[in-house]
């Protein structure tokens, strides 16, 4: 039996990853002020369709239900989310959403990314203010500092510094050639300048083309910008500077100005960003910006939006290339037994971890001491009840990342059993 192609199980090691993660946001979220909801799995293939149109189709799964209606499984929170914004005529503004689930793309599968993936997602809709984009990224910030990702840039631009520039190169401001250029420019990252070039060189002046593509790898800090590009003709720029010294107020440093992010859905209408490990090669791991025309799209016009998502499990592949251990992992405890003897005591000891809230876990099949040992590689530390220790009132204790032996007496076992956990070593 097989599964469609870009689906996948997701096994107790990745389940527990994705709850880690999941923890992290809720806790954050809930400090800044966030309201957790679950929106619809299901929406109306028509609310999907609301800013991208029906080319959205392909991108997407949608199908009729019983009742003869087109629909859609989600493909994002944001949208859902504006949609129920949009619908509380009494909400108080500005209202600050969170969610995390599962949404659908009928995308090519890659690395990092399934058909069926998760994400994080907050948004923010009132009155659209700067302040509400330092927000959202300072949130994603700590978000990724409380994970204990190294190496993690924000870059930020902003969709009308780069339209206006495009406008004046290609002097027009006709809406397809604007919309295919900022497709150009988000396919930078992902395809070679002459691949992209190869495939609008039919539509678009190739010199042009260029031009744009060598203003989109411009990057760095405001003063590098400044002194390598003249910015007093581009629209936005004292925004994004406006935005930098917010953002430097509320002590988030890694940030970067870089022209070459837009974003590649079509809703997104100002301030821009996405969040890349500098040292990794597997693309954005969040991206967020302002789309006030999304609740406009929607009838209310008197709500501007901004927020961001994060693709779970790519943040996932980032902590392990990181070596960085899930908390459960760090605190899972595998109780061992040598023989038949120790099994009973061993239990004792499962239950009285439990008991203190402590992840444990004990071969139930009564299996040997070596087939324990392998199926404890979850594990953070492993308890070991042995004749001879028994004998003496202690156990074993065995670090199972670096391998290293101790013993522990009974008594402090049962006296304090978090005591195992504060232990650098055995």
């Amino acid at each position: 039996m097989e599964l469609p192609r870009g689906m996948k199980d997701f096994d107790g090691t990745e389940n527990a990853s994705i709850e880690h993660i999941r923890y992290h946001f809720k806790q954050l979220s809930s400090l800044y002020g966030f309201q957790f909801m679950d929106p619809s799995p299901i929406e109306l293939l028509s609310t999907l369709e609301t800013k991208s149109g029906p080319a959205i189709r392909d991108e997407i799964y949608y199908f009729k239900d019983k009742g003869d209606r087109e629909v859609a499984l989600r493909f994002d929170f944001t949208i859902g989310l504006t949609r129920y914004a949009a619908s509380q005529k009494s909400m108080k503004l500005p209202a600050k959403i969170s969610a995390f689930g599962g949404v659908f793309r009928y995308d090519e599968p890659q690395k990092g990314r399934y058909r069926y993936f998760h994400q994080w997602d907050l948004e923010i809709y009132g009155k659209a203010t700067l302040e509400s984009e330092s927000e959202v990224i300072e949130f994603t910030s700590r978000l990724f500092d409380s994970l204990l990702l190294k190496n993690i840039t924000i870059d930020i631009n902003h969709r009308n510094l780069v339209e206006s520039y495009i406008n004046k190169i290609f002097n027009s401001k006709e809406p397809q050639l604007v919309a295919d250029i900022l497709r150009a420019v988000d396919k930078i990252a992902k395809k070679s300048k002459d691949k992209i070039i190869e495939e609008f060189k039919d539509r678009y002046d190739i010199e042009k083309l260029e031009k744009i593509l060598e203003f989109s790898q411009i990057k760095g800090t405001i003063t590098e910008v400044e002194n390598s590009f003249d910015v007093s003709q581009l629209e936005s720029w004292d925004e994004l500077k406006e935005l930098f010294d917010s953002l430097e107020n509320r002590g988030v440093s890694n940030i970067r100005i870089n022209f070459g992010i837009v974003r590649g859905l079509d809703y997104y209408s100002g301030i821009v960003f996405e969040v890349f490990d500098k040292n990794s090669t597997l693309g954005a791991l969040a991206g967020g910006g302002r789309y006030d025309t999304l609740p406009q799209a929607f009838g209310r016009e008197d709500i501007g939006a901004t927020g961001v998502a994060g693709g779970v499990e790519r943040i996932i592949l980032t902590m392990q290339d990181q070596g960085i251990i899930p908390e459960v992992t760090q605190r899972r405890i595998a109780v061992l037994y040598i023989n038949d003897e120790m099994q009973k005591v061993a239990h004792s000891i499962a239950s009285l971890l439990r008991l203190a809230n402590i992840p444990t876990d004990i071969d139930l099949a009564g299996r040997n001491i070596k087939k324990q040992m392998n199926q404890a590689t979850n594990s953070r530390l492993a308890i070991i009840v042995g004749p001879q220790e028994l004998e003496e009132g202690n156990v074993v204790l065995r670090d199972m990342i670096n391998g290293t032996e101790g013993v522990i007496s009974l008594e402090k076992l049962t006296d304090d059993p978090n005591s195992i956990l504060n232990l650098e070593k055995p």
